[in-house]
């Protein structure tokens, strides 16, 4: 028998399943990260780690923070790291890393070989999470001024998403600086602390998806070391301002995110007249050519995958709560 650290006995066996089970939620939330419009952190939130992973993560933020900044540099290093629950983070991790090696390029040919059936499913995947932030603001206030004021934010967020996106999209996908995937990274991380924020959508939007999952196939390991130094920026500093506004402006933040995925949206219209030279990004919006009706069936799948996650994760929230 082995005795955890809450002084509970577990048999080897037991400790072996549970490690097994834990690989397989990483493999799934990898999954998650690898297709725009599905969120990472729902995945974790369905599969009933998201907590233990946010708490594990926020240790290991303060013993870097302590290490950097002290007081007790070493003990307080000691102490946040000792806290995290590695039993759960380790596994998870390796089956995060094993799924994205093994699918990123299958995923990334896809994408490019197939650009308006692609462009359908995510549009699906991404039109339907919309609901999922909107379903998490709270309904304490219901004056006129309240809900009308939450409306301009909504259009304003999903205008300034579509007129970025307008500008910008897509630009970087040819050679991008490195500066770029740097702050992309810090951004995109935030997909696995907040449910409902996909950071491949993110990074499809700013015309980064491809290169990246390239990059992951190909082992680049230059553009993966910043993208990961971005990351872990991104964790300790965006993540963290991210989660104050949650806990703060909860009702705005989640507005705000909802109308910034409606807008977003722009990015993945599955029929757009490309610049010359080029097979896939973005460009100007069309009306429908061929292909027609695979994007539309695709499109059509994608919701309904993310409508039963949603469903799914509301069903164990209220046996949870029950």
């Amino acid at each position: 028998m082995i005795t955890t650290e809450d002084g509970r006995t577990t048999s080897p066996v037991r400790t072996a399943l549970v490690a097994v089970l834990n690989v397989v939620r990483g493999g799934l939330i990898g999954l998650a990260e690898l297709i725009p419009g599905v969120s990472g952190g729902t995945i974790a939130l369905i599969t009933g780690v998201y907590e233990r992973l946010i708490d594990s993560a926020d240790h290991v933020v303060t013993a870097f923070r302590n290490l950097i900044f002290g007081p007790e540099r070493r003990a307080g290093f000691l102490r946040g790291i000792r806290a995290a629950d590695w039993a759960l983070v380790l596994p998870v991790l390796v089956g995060m890393a094993a799924m994205v090696l093994t699918l990123a390029g299958i995923v990334e040919s896809f994408v490019t070989e197939n650009v308006e059936a692609s462009r359908g499913l995510f549009f699906g995947l991404v039109a339907a999470s919309i609901f999922v932030p909107l379903q998490l603001v709270p309904r304490t206030s219901r004056s006129t001024g309240s809900r009308i004021g939450g409306v301009a934010l909504f259009l304003a967020a999903a205008a300034v998403a579509f007129l970025a996106i307008d500008v910008a999209g897509g630009s970087f996908e040819a050679d991008p600086p490195l500066i770029v995937v740097f702050l992309a990274a810090a951004v995109a991380v935030c997909a696995l602390v907040v449910p409902g924020v996909s950071g491949s959508f993110f990074l499809l939007a700013i015309g980064l998806y491809t290169p990246t999952l390239r990059a992951v196939d190909e082992r680049d390991l230059g553009y993966l070391a910043v993208f990961a130094l971005g990351a872990v920026v991104g964790l300790v500093t965006i993540v963290r301002l991210i989660t104050w506004l949650l806990h703060h402006h909860r009702r705005l933040t989640l507005i705000a995110m909802a109308g910034l995925m409606l807008g977003s949206l722009r990015a993945l219209w599955p029929w757009q007249d490309l610049p010359e030279g080029e097979d896939h990004g973005i460009g100007a919006l069309t009306a429908p050519y061929d292909p027609v009706v695979l994007p539309i069936v695709l499109a059509v799948v994608g919701a309904a995958v993310v409508l039963s996650l949603v469903a799914v994760e509301r069903h164990f929230s209220r046996r949870a709560a029950g």
